[in-house]
C-alpha cells in the first residue's frame, strides 16, 4: 500500500529540516546576551526585562528574524545584494518590529508612553541585528555546502 503526501507536507517538511539545521549555530547564552545588550540598559526596560515571559517573547521574536535572514539568504546566492533581500522581506521583518514594540509596550508599567521612540528604535536594532545573523550563518552554510 502507498502511501499519499501532499507538496504542501513535503514543503513544511523540508523547512523545518532546514530550520532546525540553521538553529544549530545559534546559542542560548547568546540570545541572553542580545535581550539585556538591546533592553537591560534602558530605564523603562529593566523593570520588565527581568520577567522570564517577556524575555522569552524577546527570543521568540529574535528567533523568527534569524530564520527570516537565513530563509531569505537564498536570494544572495542568486547574485542580490544585501539591501535587495532586505526589500523583499520588509513586510514580514516590519511586522516582527512592531509586533515586539507592541508587546513591549502593553507590558509595561506606563512609562513607555515618554520613552516609546526610543523602545521602538531598540526593538529595530535587536530584529536588525538577529535578521543580519540569520543571513550571514546561512551564507556561511551555503558555502560549505551545509544547507
Amino acid at each position: 500500500m502507498t502511501v499519499i503526501t501532499t507538496f504542501k507536507e513535503k514543503r513544511r517538511d523540508k523547512q523545518l529540516k532546514y530550520e532546525r539545521s540553521v538553529l544549530k549555530d545559534l546559542s542560548v547564552k547568546t540570545l541572553k546576551e542580545r535581550v539585556q545588550q538591546y533592553f537591560g540598559s534602558s530605564r523603562i526596560a529593566q523593570s520588565f526585562v527581568m520577567n522570564t515571559g517577556i524575555e522569552e517573547a524577546c527570543y521568540d521574536v529574535a528567533l523568527e528574524a534569524y530564520l527570516l535572514g537565513a530563509k531569505f539568504s537564498k536570494f544572495a546566492y542568486y547574485g542580490e545584494s544585501i539591501d535587495e533581500v532586505r526589500k523583499r522581506c520588509y513586510r514580514e521583518e516590519k511586522h516582527l518590529i512592531d509586533t515586539l514594540y507592541n508587546f513591549l509596550l502593553y507590558w509595561g508599567n506606563g512609562e513607555e508612553a515618554v520613552m516609546s521612540e526610543t523602545l521602538y528604535y531598540s526593538c529595530e536594532g535587536y530584529i536588525d541585528i538577529w535578521w543580519k545573523e540569520g543571513y550571514e550563518k546561512a551564507q556561511r552554510r551555503r558555502k560549505l555546502r551545509l544547507h
